[in-house]
């Protein structure tokens, strides 16, 4: 996601400028090279050799270096910069960036960045509370500055409130985000995601070993990319992605209800839930006793969610669904293509080493309606969330460049199912 950007690293003098370190590294891990720059004060709690090694690069900390400067160097650094963050951010640091204020290099290099920027609070909660604080960040705002809001919590001054840093996760999420395009701006999308739980009492459920975390990496890929983006999750440990509108629900009718009345008003809905086929047909009110005899259960059939879509797809949306198969991968996902009315399928086979439910990498197969196929090698889950968007993105381009001749006739046909500039996905790993 960070891959091949170059991250401008401000650091200002706070306590949380340790933790700044940390966060290089992770900056570094996605991908990004990283040119840390210091303030004054910022040395004084970690030294600049500390962000040279884990940068790789000469850390900026004097305007006037003659080496660093013989070149005009801040004006090269914000030139080559693709997002600037300052992280800590103290309030001193956000009132000169508020003012216009350039008396060090950040300062001085923050007034010539033209790509985007982000400013990470840290500092004592009075004084993040306090109105010039809060004056000076919302003009911030207002100049399109991202401002990531500090976590609450104990701060190192021995208070509670807002004020600490935010979680170095969130940070590098709001830096994927700013660094990626907004390419499905004003479009909707609705993903499911999880397993489902079917109790037979209060105590005990049928499921499935899924985990979410296909599902989850699709929504937040599609949030990065500007989509309004919903959720719709079975009973998950991970934590819904920041800017996704989330809907929790546990059984499979719960997300048949709740997908299906989200779906009409949907440009895409991507079912990668591995929802339960069958269902207790009774639940006891009361826990299951257990005693000598065999118990029996009665199953029944759940709500097929994915068929349904297909068999209701309004014009202009496409539907995509998931296939995680045991046998016969590309033999059953590509009757289901057929059968369920998607444009693609993205198959997996359960069977391989990295593939499917609870792992964080998978190697799937994306069938599309032509009949033409795209073998990708084991990746990351992430990785094949943006190979789907991806996919998703060419039919809404291509269905739109059909469009235009009938446009420019003067008017445009009712698009059927195969020609619409929409999109939709369905069954996970």
């Amino acid at each position: 996601m960070l891959s091949g950007k170059t991250i401008l690293m401000g650091v200002s003098g706070g306590i949380a400028a340790y933790k700044a370190a940390e966060l290089v590294r992770l900056l570094i891990l996605e991908g990004a090279s990283v040119q840390v720059v210091m303030t004054a004060n910022a040395q004084r709690f970690v030294t600049a050799l500390t962000f040279q090694a884990l940068s790789g690069q000469l850390v900026c900390t004097d305007l006037f270096d003659l080496g660093a400067e013989s070149e005009i160097g801040h004006i090269q650094v914000a030139r080559r910069t693709h997002l600037a963050l300052v992280a800590p951010a103290t309030a001193n640091v956000i009132a000169k960036m508020a003012a216009g204020i350039a008396d060090d290099y950040l300062t001085t290099v923050l007034l010539a960045v033209t790509a985007p920027v982000a400013v990470c609070p840290a500092m004592n909660t009075k004084m993040y509370e306090h109105p010039a604080t809060q004056r000076n960040l919302a003009i911030l705002r207002d100049r399109g500055v991202h401002v990531v809001d500090p976590g609450v919590g104990s701060l190192a001054c021995g208070e509670e409130g807002a004020g600490r840093l935010a979680d170095l996760e969130i940070i590098v999420e709001a830096a994927r985000r700013l660094v990626t395009p907004q390419s499905l701006s004003g479009r909707k999308i609705l993903v499911s995601a999880g397993p489902t739980w079917e109790p037979f009492d209060p105590v005990r459920f049928i499921t499935n070993p899924s985990s979410g975390k296909m599902g989850y990496a699709l929504a937040a890929e599609a949030s990065r990319r500007g989509a309004e983006t919903h959720l719709v999750s079975g009973p998950s440990v991970l934590c819904p992605p920041s800017g996704v509108r989330f809907h929790g629900v546990v059984t499979a009718e719960e997300m048949n209800r709740v997908v299906s009345d989200l779906a009409p008003a949907m440009d895409a809905v991507i079912m990668a839930a591995a929802v339960s086929d069958f269902r207790p047909e009774k639940a006891a009110p009361q826990k299951t006793k257990k005693d000598s005899n065999d118990l029996t259960v009665r199953l029944v059939r759940t709500p097929d969610i994915l068929d349904g879509l297909g068999s209701r797809k309004p014009a202009g949306q496409v539907l995509v669904g998931f296939a995680a198969e045991t046998e016969n991968l590309l033999e059953n996902a590509a009757e289901k293509l057929v059968r369920k009315n998607l444009d693609i399928i993205v198959a997996n086979d359960l069977t391989q080493p990295d593939s499917g439910f609870r792992c964080d990498t998978n190697q799937v197969k994306i069938l599309f309606r032509d009949g033409s196929i795209e073998d990708l090698p084991c990746m990351t889950k992430q990785d094949v969330a943006r190979r789907v968007l991806d996919r998703i993105e060419s039919l809404f381009a291509a269905r739109e460049r059909s469009s235009e001749p009938e446009a420019a006739a003067g008017g445009l046909a009712s698009p059927g199912p195969a020609s619409s500039p929409r999109a939709r996905t369905g069954c996970e790993s």
